[in-house]
């Protein structure tokens, strides 16, 4: 195998996608993390000037009281300016239109767009999601994009199913249809509720069974992204921090957000992360909220 070693970090840049794979295979490639979106990219100016978002998960809208806990989440979140918000899924507990509209309203007063991805608690039903589609209509799975940069918001629920779940096929039907039309170059986000990291299991802390909360096919939908240049991956559903890589990409679920919900890692943390995503990279800051009474 050809040995690759870099007179210095931007001698990537100036190695075409072409003569890399030609000289060292994809293999070393992967090991590099040189990988066939990164390579694309090499060499294309990342989105001029920079711009703050918000990235949180598991909400849990459940009862009238938590109605004045996400007052205080977007309290905190004011003060940051961000340009938008991704909620990763889980906006209520029970999927009732009722929660879903409490939760869009409290939001609402940010002036600024909310990006949802359905949850499996954002379900009715093991079969009706139509509360969540008439609250947030057109947010199954869908793209938009800001400042140069495309985002990518995908279902990957399996109905009330919390574990041992597989991503349906109408969303790898959507992937087929719609990455084509996505920009290879361009710096991409991607999230979904269910967490794609790969590995061991993630379950609750107090699970003793074999329950898995990674879908069985989650390497399968991000290997769609192999060939993009994939900045971020945010994943919600284990409430808890984890954080791994897929190429360039940082993946990572964070703990939830939520009154009445505690953290399956064990750990007391409620928040979101504030998002910065400037020179084509995305770096993230936690931002706790507190409950009140609580000490710190």
């Amino acid at each position: 195998m050809a040995s690759f070693t870099p007179r210095d970090p931007d001698t990537a840049a100036l190695l075409s996608r072409r003569d890399a794979v030609k000289t060292l295979g994809l293999g070393a490639l992967f090991s590099l993390g040189l990988w066939p979106g990164a390579l694309r990219a090499a060499g294309t100016p990342p989105p001029a000037g920079k711009f703050t978002f918000i990235a949180i998960n598991d909400t849990h809208y459940l009862s009238p009281e938590c109605g004045p806990w996400l007052e205080k989440v977007t309290g905190l979140i004011a003060p940051e300016k961000p340009d938008f918000v991704l909620h990763i899924g889980d906006v209520c507990d029970k999927g009732l239109k009722a929660q879903h509209l409490a939760v869009r309203d409290i939001f609402a007063r940010l002036q600024v767009p909310m990006y949802p991805v359905i949850g499996n608690h954002d379900w009715t039903t093991q079969t009706d999601r139509s509360a969540y589609e008439e609250v947030f209509p057109n947010r199954i799975n869908y793209t938009f994009e800001h400042a140069g940069w495309q985002f990518v918001g995908l279902d990957s629920s399996e109905g009330l199913r919390w574990h041992d779940t597989k991503i349906g096929d109408a969303t790898f039907a959507w992937l087929d249809a719609n990455l084509p039309k996505l920009d290879r170059q361009r710096p991409l986000v991607l999230f979904t509720h269910f967490p794609l990291i790969d590995g061991p299991s993630l379950r609750p802390i107090t699970d003793k069974t074999n329950a898995r909360m990674q879908p069985a096919n989650a390497n399968a939908l991000l290997e769609r992204f192999r060939d993009f240049n994939l900045q971020a991956v945010f994943n919600g559903h284990f409430h808890g921090y984890k954080e791994a890589t897929f190429g360039a990409a940082t993946i990572t679920t964070n703990r939830c957000c939520a009154l009445k919900r505690f953290n399956f890692d064990g750990t007391k943390e409620k928040g979101f992360f504030v998002c910065t995503a400037a020179d084509g990279r995305v770096t993230r800051r936690f931002v706790e909220v507190k409950a009140e009474g609580s000490e710190g």
